[in-house]
Formats: structure tokens, C-alpha cells, sequence
């Protein structure tokens, strides 16, 4: 099977609304989503056609990324989001840099295994090191600890733990361990 890693478009909501709702039924989906199959079934088609609309190509904040099957479905995806130094952020520390977040990282079971995922993830972190305003000197994401399969895929596509970790709501004592991608000396001038 081929596939296609590129921008969503915002014409393929209902294509992201589908392949969200598959994540979220996905077993380790408590281990790796912040949200529901329930609440995000229940959102309205305004949410998910801003949603992918915000993340299409030609968004300066967020960008998501889609790995397309030769039939045509989307089989995975990854959101990067800008965060601006100093800024409150959604999930995690205030950064102290420039830097992009990764999240919503799945792929359907039969792409698994064949480098679809870091296609997925290097897709996003080639677009973090090509943005000028801001220029992003680091990517990072948030792995739950328990979670060992997405652990080896960001370890095996290059990130590394930063050592710094927050705690899961509603989950007494466990954690989600920050990961991280520093820019290239090489890419530091752009």
C-alpha cells in the first residue's frame, strides 16, 4: 500500500471528523487523547469544519498533517501547533522558547508498522523548522507514561524525554512525559 503524508485541506472535515472519532475508539485512546469518542461524536459539523479549516494549509498557527491512503482515506495524522515564547499554552509549561506541539498523533491499525508515523511526525517537524514568525527552536509532545508504543515511535523518530512531566487529570499518580526535538545548528540561522 502507498501512502501520502501532506497538509489536510479544509475541505476533507468530514474525512478528519471520521478519522478523530476512529482515534478516540482506538484502545489506548484514555492513554493518548484529552478527549472523549462521546464528546467529540457530539460536537457539530461548525466545529470540525473550523477545526480542519484552522489546521489546512495556509494557517500560520497549526498545521495538520495527513497521511492518505492510495484509495483515497486518511489513515493518520498529526497536529503541530505554534506556541509563542511566554505565551499561555493548552497543555503543558509556558515555553520559554519558540516551539511547536505536537498532538493528536494516530495512525489506523493497517498502516502501522511500515514508517507512515514518522513520515507523519517529520512532516510536522520540517514545517516547525520552515516558519519564519517565529522561528521555532524546538518541538515537543506529550506522551502518556504507560503509553510504551508511542514512547518507542517518538524515541525511534528522533525525539528524547526533557525530564519534565505533568500530571493526568483523574489519573492519581500517573504522568505524561514531555519529549522533544531541538532545531539543527544548521537550520538555526533561517
Amino acid at each position: 500500500m502507498t501512502y501520502v503524508v501532506r497538509p489536510v485541506r479544509a475541505e476533507e472535515w468530514r474525512a478528519v471528523r471520521e478519522l478523530r472519532l476512529a482515534a478516540l475508539r482506538d484502545p489506548v485512546a484514555p492513554l493518548a487523547f484529552l478527549d472523549t469518542y462521546e464528546a467529540a461524536a457530539a460536537r457539530p459539523d461548525a466545529f470540525w469544519r473550523e477545526r480542519t479549516e484552522g489546521a489546512a494549509e495556509g494557517s500560520g498557527t497549526a498545521r495538520q498533517f495527513v497521511a492518505v491512503a492510495s484509495g483515497g482515506r486518511l489513515v493518520g495524522s498529526v497536529t503541530a501547533l505554534v506556541e509563542r515564547r511566554g505565551a499561555d499554552v493548552v497543555f503543558g509549561e509556558v515555553p520559554e522558547e519558540d516551539q511547536t506541539h505536537l498532538v493528536g498523533v494516530y495512525l489506523r491499525p493497517e498502516a502501522r508498522g511500515v514508517g507512515v508515523a514518522e513520515k507523519l511526525l517529520w512532516a510536522a517537524v520540517d514545517w516547525s523548522w520552515s516558519l519564519s514568525d517565529p522561528v521555532v527552536r524546538r518541538v515537543r509532545l506529550y506522551v502518556h507514561e504507560r503509553n510504551a508504543r508511542a514512547a518507542a515511535l517518538y524515541r525511534k523518530a528522533a525525539f528524547r524525554p526533557t525530564g519534565r512531566a505533568l500530571p493526568v487529570e483523574g489519573g492519581p499518580g500517573a504522568v505524561e512525559q514531555e519529549y522533544e526535538m531541538r532545531r539543527p545548528s544548521a537550520c538555526a540561522g533561517n
